[in-house]
This record gives C-alpha cells, sequence and structure tokens, in this order.
C-alpha cells in the first residue's frame, strides 16, 4: 500500500517506517534503544550495509553537527558496513523546528528516527518543469497543480481524459504521466497552432514546430496524445454515447484569457457566397456562470459512473460560502481546497464524483458566482487609486521634512 502511494504522490518526499519519536531527544534515544531491543531479530546476523541521514525542518546545520548528532546513535546494533552511496538501506533522524523560518526555537519540537521506505514523485516537477517545456503559453498550469488535479482525477492507465479548455495542454501532459489517453478541445485558433505571442522575454518568434504534440514528444507519452480539436464548447460537438473516465480543466476566467463563444449581437446576420471559404465566426462572451453550467451538465452526461471531474472556480475570499459552488444532481462534491491569489481572491480546486445517470426531472445546475471578471477589475483599479493617493501623501510629507529640515538649518 505504501509504494502505492508513494508511487503517485507528488507532495510527499519520502515515507519512514517510524521506530522512535520523542518531544525531547533524551525521550528519542529511550524510545529507540527499547525498539532496539524488542526488535532484536532484525539485527542479529545482518550485514547490509547502511547510512543515517540527518534532515532538519526549518533550520540549517554544518556537516560536522550532523555527523556528532549521527554519532550520538552508536548504539543501535548495525552489524553491516557504513555506505554513503547506495547503500543497503538508510535510515532517518528528523528533526523539526517547527514553520516559521523566522521565529526557530532553540530547540526542536519534536525528534523522528525511522527506516527509508520509498520515495515520493516529486522529481515530476522538475521533470514537467515550464522553464524546458517546449511550448507554454500565459495560463500554462503549474506542474505540480496540474499532477495534484491528475491524482485527484485518480487518473489510471487506460483511462480517457479529456480537456474542454486545453490551452497549452499542461494538464494533458499530467494525465499523460500516469497513462490516460489524452484529448481537448480550446476556441483559440492561434494557441492551439503555436501562433501566440511568445511568453518567454527571450523569446521573439515561436518555433515553428512548437505544439501540445511537440510537448507530449518531449516526455516520450506521444503515444497517449490522441489529439486536440478547435471548438466552441458551448456548442454540442461530440457523439451522445462518448463516455470519458476524467474531465480536468481550468476555464478562463476572463482575467489573462478572453471568455468567448461563437455568436453574433446581429439579428440577421447575412454571409455572402463568396465570403464562406473564408469567413472566420464572430464572438461573444461567454459568461463565467454559463461556462460551468455547460461544464457540469457536459460531465454528468458524457463521464462514466463514478468518474471524475477536476476544475478550478475563482471566487473573492470574503464572499466564500460553499453553497456559491457549482452543484448537479448528478455529481457529488468529494474535495474542495483553496489556492490563495490575492489579499482578495482565491480559487477552489473543485474534484466532482459522478453517482448516478441524468434524469429528465432532474433539477437544473446551480451556481451563485457573482462577475468574478468585473469586480476584479473594479477592485483592481480601486486598488490603483488607493496606492496613487498614499504615494501622493507620502511626497507631500517628505517634502514638509525637507523644508523643515532647511528652516532649521537656516536659523541655526
Amino acid at each position: 500500500m505504501v509504494h502505492k502511494i508513494t508511487s503517485r504522490a507528488v507532495s510527499l518526499r519520502f515515507c519512514l517506517e517510524l521506530w522512535a519519536q520523542g518531544k525531547q531527544i533524551e525521550d528519542l534515544h529511550n524510545s529507540l534503544k527499547a525498539y532496539s531491543v524488542e526488535n532484536s531479530k532484525i539485527f542479529v546476523g545482518d550485514k547490509r550495509s547502511f547510512k543515517i541521514t540527518v534532515e532538519t525542518f526549518c533550520k540549517h546545520f554544518s556537516q560536522c553537527e550532523k555527523v556528532n548528532k549521527i554519532e550520538s546513535f552508536s548504539y543501535l546494533p548495525l552489524e553491516g558496513p557504513v555506505k554513503l552511496k547506495n547503500p543497503d538501506f538508510t535510515l532517518y533522524y528528523i528533526e523539526y523546528y517547527g514553520l516559521d523560518p523566522n521565529n526557530i526555537p532553540e530547540k526542536p519540537y519534536d525528534h523522528f528516527f525511522g527506516r527509508w521506505i520509498a520515495d515520493g514523485q516529486r522529481e515530476l516537477i522538475q521533470k514537467l518543469s515550464l522553464k524546458t517545456r517546449k511550448f507554454i503559453g500565459n495560463t500554462s498550469m503549474d506542474p505540480q497543480l496540474s499532477l495534484i488535479m491528475a491524482n485527484q482525477a485518480q487518473v489510471r492507465k487506460g483511462d480517457l481524459v479529456f480537456d474542454p479548455f486545453v490551452g497549452t495542454g499542461s494538464l494533458l501532459i499530467s494525465a499523460s504521466q500516469f497513462g490516460g489517453y489524452t484529448f481537448g478541445t480550446d476556441i483559440d485558433f492561434m494557441m492551439l497552432h503555436g501562433r501566440t505571442r511568445p511568453t518567454r522575454i527571450s523569446q521573439k518568434t515561436r518555433e515553428k514546430d512548437e505544439s501540445i504534440a511537440a510537448n507530449m514528444n518531449q516526455y516520450g507519452t506521444s503515444s497517449y496524445y490522441l489529439d486536440v480539436v478547435v471548438a466552441d464548447f458551448s456548442y454540442p460537438l461530440w457523439r451522445l454515447d462518448l463516455q470519458i473516465d476524467a474531465i480536468v480543466t481550468d476555464p478562463p476566467y476572463g482575467i489573462r484569457e478572453a471568455t468567448e463563444r461563437i455568436g453574433t449581437m446581429k439579428l440577421n446576420p447575412m454571409i455572402e457566397e463568396h465570403q464562406v471559404t473564408s469567413h472566420i465566426p464572430s464572438k461573444i462572451d461567454y459568461g463565467l456562470n454559463q461556462i460551468y453550467v455547460d461544464l457540469l451538465c457536459f460531465s454528468a452526461k458524457h463521464l462514466k459512473l463514478d468518474g471524475r471531474l477536476v476544475c478550478w472556480y475563482p471566487l473573492f475570499r470574503d464572499q466564500y460560502v460553499e453553497d456559491q459552488l457549482p452543484a448537479h444532481p448528478c455529481l457529488e462534491l468529494v474535495a474542495n481546497s483553496e489556492q490563495i491569489l490575492s489579499n482578495y481572491t482565491s480559487r477552489r480546486l473543485l474534484t466532482y464524483k459522478k453517482v448516478k445517470e441524468p434524469e429528465a426531472t432532474d433539477e437544473s445546475v446551480t451556481i451563485n458566482l457573482v462577475d468574478f471578471r468585473e469586480k476584479y477589475f473594479a477592485l483592481r483599479e480601486e486598488t490603483r487609486k488607493e496606492k496613487r493617493m498614499r504615494k501622493t501623501e507620502e511626497r507631500a510629507r517628505r517634502r514638509e521634512d525637507w523644508e523643515r529640515s532647511n528652516r532649521e538649518t537656516t536659523e541655526r
């Protein structure tokens, strides 16, 4: 079970078999000595090589200090040789100094000692780093968050995974790392074809082969990539019997990416025959409320039973109540966590599980989201005004201080 968990966990560094724990160092040693006596059969005749590693949380020690701490465990009946590189097993001594780096106590709050069992998947975060990824955009999802989303969706090998607002495909990349067959849609033709303005400061133009497919090839997951399609999510596109194992997505909020769908404000739009082949459909605003209504309805219709929808939901922190979150009779909210974006805003990572097939008698989706985009920019403008006023007052105060200082100097 431990190895199954660590094979997926990206927020976990490693897992230990705990041998001893103590608030005081004396308590730890007494507990560890008792453990070595009670489990003496483990040590007798064990000639395997080993090493002891010292880990300190929220405090740094020199190598010499770490060696002294290791020497304090010389009473352990370890018969094998010490081997610093590739030992047969590793023991860890951990000191915990709390969470505040500005208020580190003289002595640790807790001490732990145990045997290493397995590492987590932290290396995946570095492997999928946006710094080395070929194709990225303004809103490419952070690798750790995208991997967490894939885990929340419980993506397994062979699953069919869909992102209806795919962008540069960050969520598809993470899902493919766990064996999911991925596909997606996006209304932005230029983005999907790698023709948008580069987001890297040092890059003037995009390379010709920048694409989601190139990213999949970079990470060796091309065989799990189905395709992406330029499409408007607000219009029906897929067969009615399409069944999906998981939907992972981050819908646009209208801040850095536009919320738009195909449409027109004209009453009787007409297209001339000679314009048909080159016509590009006009777009209108796609309200955030309507995006989530469509997303939940689509998930209820096309997810398999027990399939999962994982999505982000923006809101203002002071107005958050759980009743505000999107709800659908066929979907059960099983996880809800917050990522703080600013003093005023945050977004919730929501995970829904499909619990039943949709019926004609089902109530409609309920959403009580205020106009996030409109309020966001209104608040931002208000904040700018406050900053300008504060700077003006500060300049006036400094000028008064300077004039007062000059008068005092003159009088002397």
